[in-house]
């Protein structure tokens, strides 16, 4: 994995200073011909940094320990989100404080990968705190947890927020 980049890497130097040392002579054809090829070899790097990127998650994430967590915000909801928390088995997973582009994202129907990581295959315990305030300018915290299963796949789970008092659970979780 990094010797490909290790190998991309002297190519792309000798090439820019080829482009470089002859860059005096060359004609305006000869100037086009040289954008293209340094075109050519950005984009090389870029998608080598991509699969080095692909490569990286499976190896920290392996699919068969692989959990991620979605959060979204109930539809036509108009709290202030401020903050997330999320625990698995009683540790800390993450914890996410949102800015003012974030919450009109989520508000408009937008969808954030809070986490991922690595169970162990069974049974689990995920823990979901929110912090934010109501429309009517009051504070609120609410806490919730909820059990799931992990088996062989990876595990994807989908926390909904919601307004809390009126009805529904301020907070559900469930497979996605």
């Amino acid at each position: 994995m990094w010797q490909l980049t290790r190998k991309a890497i002297p190519l792309a130097i000798t090439l820019f200073a080829t482009a470089i040392a002859g860059a005096q002579d060359l004609t305006g054809a000869d100037m086009r011909s040289l954008d293209g090829q340094v075109q050519e070899v950005k984009s090389d790097v870029l998608n080598i940094a991509s699969e080095l990127n692909n490569l990286e998650e499976r190896l920290l994430y392996p699919s068969n320990t692989q959990i991620s967590v979605f959060v979204e915000i109930a539809e036509d909801e108009e709290f202030r989100l401020d903050a997330v928390q999320v625990t698995i088995n009683g540790e800390l997973a993450t914890h996410h404080i949102y800015s003012f582009k974030e919450l009109e994202a989520l508000q408009k129907g937008g969808v954030q990968r809070i986490y991922t990581g690595n169970v162990p295959t069974g049974d689990h315990e995920i823990g979901v705190t929110i912090n934010g305030k109501l429309e009517n300018g009051n504070d609120f915290s609410e806490s919730d947890s909820f059990s799931f299963s992990k088996g062989v796949q990876p595990k994807a789970l989908g926390v909904t927020l919601a307004q809390p008092g009126f009805g529904s659970d301020p907070i559900q979780v469930g497979d996605w």
